[in-house]
């Protein structure tokens, strides 16, 4: 008599046949890895003052750059109107050739914004089609979307706010926003992916949760990367050329005629302090969640020491060097990565049966 087919093990009935978790996955890493592309670029922008080349928000047209010499001068006379050009550039002597440079890196950051988009929108409607998301992460999904179009307002916010009356830069309000939020969508979107591996290998696995530690740990992390935005959005990082000592003493001298409130949230040698020393409250933080996440996973325990480790190094290097274009956008580029192995590693802490 034939023995009759055994049946699939019950939890494999929570997964519908057609979802695939580990695709979406892969998806999700290379939208990361493009994230971590658009803040690297970002990071050229600001560090070249490229940032208020491109005087208009046009989502779709202008993704297209100037093709001929009367599209090019067109773009140059309105760039010429703003408060940068007349009272910074404009005087320094810039060229239309000088004019060009600062206008690709600008324009490369929008195109890369826009290939994100469609990198992400166009395989979730794919997806969504195939009946190919597992339960419950359809909300989540759409929330990506919804976060990364929130980010390129936040984008257009941080430009028109250097475009007004005679202002030469931009907000480092709007600046930090902006590339937080863009760092939040990076952590967000290597968790999906995370949970999505994870539920490929052990069908009907719950997603992670953020625990009470690892919040305390984000947020110590969080402040850092909020004194390193403002420290580029008021070009703080040209403060001192020497470490560990600013002007020679360890503490700077700063503005206080208008407040306290005011010294920490504008005066650029107080944040350039804070941003430095605050470093080692957050290398503590790492230490702990390194240690806790060693048992479960060595391999993220050790991307998250070899992440901050680089990236003391570099920010030190970044000082040393008077704000090199090319150290200091590794810096960056490394706090970008460093944002995806604490995510990692608090994911690993966050694991349920």
């Amino acid at each position: 008599m034939a023995t009759p087919a055994s049946s699939p093990p019950a939890a494999s009935a929570t997964l519908p046949a057609s979802a695939r978790p580990a695709a979406l996955a892969r998806w999700l890493w290379v939208v990361a890895w493009l994230i971590v592309a658009i803040v690297i670029v970002g990071g050229i922008t600001r560090l070249t003052e490229s940032g208020l080349s491109i005087t208009e928000w046009k989502p779709v047209t202008g993704a297209i750059p100037p093709l001929n010499e009367a599209q090019w001068q067109a773009e140059f006379q309105a760039y010429q109107q703003i408060g940068e050009y007349k009272h910074v550039t404009g005087p320094a002597g810039m060229t239309l050739a000088d004019y060009k440079f600062i206008y690709f890196w600008e324009w490369a950051h929008r195109l890369i914004g826009r290939l994100i988009g469609l990198a992400f929108a166009l395989p979730l409607a794919w997806f969504w089609i195939r009946g190919a998301i597992p339960a419950g992460f359809k909300p989540r999904l759409v929330g990506l979307l919804a976060l990364g179009g929130l980010q390129g307002a936040f984008g257009w916010f941080m430009v028109r706010s250097g475009l007004s009356g005679e202002m030469t830069d931009v907000s480092h309000f709007w600046l930090s926003i902006h590339l937080l939020t863009a760092l939040f969508t990076l952590a967000a979107v290597v968790w999906t992916a995370l949970d999505l591996r994870r539920l490929a290998r052990v069908p009907g696995a719950r997603p992670a949760r953020l625990g009470g530690a690892s919040a305390a740990i984000a947020l110590v992390v969080f402040v850092q990367l909020l004194l390193g935005a403002w420290v580029a959005g008021l070009n703080a990082g040209h403060a001192s050329d020497t470490w560990p000592l600013m002007q020679g003493r360890l503490v700077p001298e700063f503005d206080l005629s208008r407040g306290l409130g005011w010294a920490l949230t504008h005066d650029p040698f107080l944040i350039h302090f804070l941003h430095r020393w605050w470093a080692w409250a957050a290398v503590a933080a790492l230490v702990v969640l390194a240690r806790k996440v060693r048992p479960f996973d060595r391999r993220a325990s050790i991307a998250i020491h070899a992440a901050f480790g680089l990236q003391i190094v570099l920010g030190i290097a970044t000082v040393w060097t008077g704000v090199s274009l090319w150290v200091a956008t590794a810096h960056q580029a490394v706090g970008a990565l460093l944002v995806m192995a604490a995510a990692w590693g608090m994911h690993v802490l966050g694991r349920r049966p």
